[in-house]
């Protein structure tokens, strides 16, 4: 992985070629929630994203979510999905062949080719099987013939938030990525990754049950709401920034429709989730420099950069930034992708395009 990090800074930035045949670069991320695409089309580079689930036992992926591009954003409300990558990874001989059925109608539907140069996001996992899986899956989807590559996902979501090119494999700095499923932090050392490490102690997940949770308790018991409503609350309602809180029912069979208001069922798991995350850090950066002094004094000159879901929050980001900086006494800088969504895939892409270009 470091050699394929130094031998992507061989070549010059472009997506295009001399070669009036060459491979389409395609950059993946399979997240447990969402997957992001990011590809040539045609002089330009684009990017969408989608559920990682299938829908209603179809051989196919539900509509897209959002399509950077201009097109209008499809959306789908199935009664039944069925997600294969609730841990990162296919975990199990189900999951892994939904995953294959997947990624098969995810590369129809973008009428991505089999000769292209495609580099993958890896989540940081520690399972040898969905691992397998995964490779199984992708190397049977018919694409990635001239090149296929994986890179940590946390690397190819500070491409976008470090430059325009792929400056983030020269340079020292920590990565944090706030996933669905867990956190994720390292190191990274031109290209080279120290100390990866993963907790679920601090994820959307928890947040998400957290939330259904807290808004029972502030209802007294009298509602109850399942996790894709809490997530719901969190995505579009929560503001770290100026919370407002909001007035919503639900059905209670003959009784009809009954409405609550939720004030604290939001803000304060969101709260609580922070202050994981700020001791889950603090704790990183003890390692690091307790086994890499060097790199630890370098890094922490430099921005940290904030990735993954969570980050789409408003105001989360500089709550972290603030919170982080009075713990550790001492200035933090944060930096985060545009999109803190796609900025793994829209890396990878541009890895796919240094690694195609210098072959």
């Amino acid at each position: 992985m470091t050699n394929d990090a130094a031998a992507a800074t061989d070549a010059g930035v472009t997506s295009e070629s001399d070669e009036t045949d060459v491979p389409t670069a395609v950059g993946v991320k399979f997240g447990s929630a969402r997957t992001a695409l990011a590809f040539d089309d045609g002089d330009a580079a684009r990017t969408v994203h989608l559920p990682s689930r299938l829908t209603d036992g179809e051989d196919a992926p539900a509509g897209d979510e959002g399509v950077h591009d201009g097109g209008e954003t499809v959306r789908e409300s199935p009664e039944r999905v069925e997600f294969m990558l609730r841990s990162g990874v296919p975990a199990t001989a189900r999951d892994a062949e939904s995953f294959e059925r997947f990624v098969r109608e995810l590369c129809a539907r973008h009428d991505l080719p089999a000769e292209s140069a495609v580099v993958y996001a890896m989540p940081t996992v520690d399972d040898d099987v969905g691992l397998a899986n995964f490779g199984t899956a992708v190397g049977e989807c018919g694409i990635g013939e001239a090149l296929a590559r994986g890179f940590p996902e946390s690397l190819c979501a500070s491409i976008p938030a470090l430059g325009d090119g792929i400056e983030a494999v020269d340079e020292v700095f920590v990565a944090l990525n706030l996933g669905a499923t867990n956190l994720e932090a390292c190191a990274y050392r031109r290209g080279e990754r120290l100390l990866p490490f993963v907790s679920a102690e601090a994820s959307g997940d928890r947040v998400d049950r957290r939330i259904a949770e807290a808004v029972e308790a502030e209802t007294g018991g009298r509602v109850t709401i399942d996790p894709a409503t809490a997530r719901e609350y969190k995505e579009t309602r929560a503001d770290f920034g100026g919370f407002d809180p909001f007035t919503d029912a639900v059905e209670r069979g003959s009784e009809g429709a009954h409405e609550f208001t939720v004030e604290r069922g939001v803000m304060e798991p969101l709260d609580e989730y922070l202050d994981d995350v700020v001791a889950e850090l603090c704790d990183f950066f003890s390692r690091l420099a307790s086994s890499h002094m060097k790199t630890y004094q370098l890094a922490r000159a430099r921005p940290l950069v904030v990735s993954g879901g969570m980050a789409c929050i408003p105001g989360l980001v500089e709550e972290l930034e603030a919170r982080l900086a009075a713990e550790l006494d001492r200035p933090v800088s944060v930096v985060v992708p545009d999109d803190p969504v796609t900025a793994a895939a829209e890396g990878a892409h541009r890895l796919a395009v240094r690694l195609r270009d210098a072959a």
